[in-house]
């Protein structure tokens, strides 16, 4: 594998946490008096850091949201997971394929540090990584679509750019990756091709995802 380190988002590619937190997510915005739909969410929300929500609201309507949104939001989300959050489909085996074939392995979230240990413990995938293999959008002064927490990632595991691969699921997340100067792989189970199209290579199934690093060739 012509790879050294594969860097994963985390919501949506690893745990399958995306449907959770923006139903929620919606939802709250809503009650809020802010009208939201799902697929709303989605759109605006997904791949992005908490600070992209307020940014919307306020541009949007004038109106900054309440000082404990994201405590009360993050309250919330907490809960849901507890009751619901599951690993996405053929992560664990494919963490131990990489770990096996001794490729480095680390995650870089749009997320808190406390959102991302939440799901890995609810989830059991806090197994595989460490606290010294865990970004998050709180360690770098600009989050997605800006590349800083994909570098910041690298520089910390030690890896040029060139040689590490991003599995991303947001198109915010897939121009991180690419104004990083890394190759990036769009994970399509829930986001559509066609809105993460600047990806290196498209896929479906994570249990796949051994095979596509592997068929790309330098």
């Amino acid at each position: 594998m012509r790879y050294d380190l594969v860097i994963f988002d985390n919501d949506g590619v690893l745990v399958d946490s995306e449907p959770l937190s923006n139903r929620l997510l919606a939802a709250y915005l809503t009650e809020l008096g802010h009208p939201t739909t799902y697929e709303e969410s989605l759109r605006d929300y997904m791949g992005g850091a908490m600070h992209r929500v307020h940014e919307t609201v306020l541009a949007r309507t004038g109106r900054k949201l309440p000082e404990d949104f994201d405590e009360e939001f993050h309250r919330r989300v907490f809960a849901l997971f507890e009751r619901e959050l599951r690993a996405v489909a053929g992560v664990p085996e494919v963490l131990e394929e990489l770990a096996a074939e001794s490729i480095a392995t680390c995650v870089a979230s749009s997320g808190s540090h406390e959102r991302i240990r939440v799901g890995h413990r609810k989830t059991g995938l806090d197994r595989f990584f460490d606290e010294g293999r865990i970004f998050s959008s709180q360690d770098v002064g600009r989050g997605k679509p800006a590349p800083d927490l994909f570098l910041h990632a690298a520089d910390r595991m030690g890896v040029a750019p060139a040689r590490c691969a991003v599995v991303e699921d947001s198109p915010l997340g897939v121009r991180a990756a690419v104004a990083a100067g890394m190759d990036v792989y769009g994970f399509t189970a829930m986001t559509p091709a066609g809105q993460l199209s600047e990806a290196t290579r498209l896929f479906a199934d994570m249990r796949e995802l051994t095979e596509v690093l592997d068929r790309r060739q330098p």
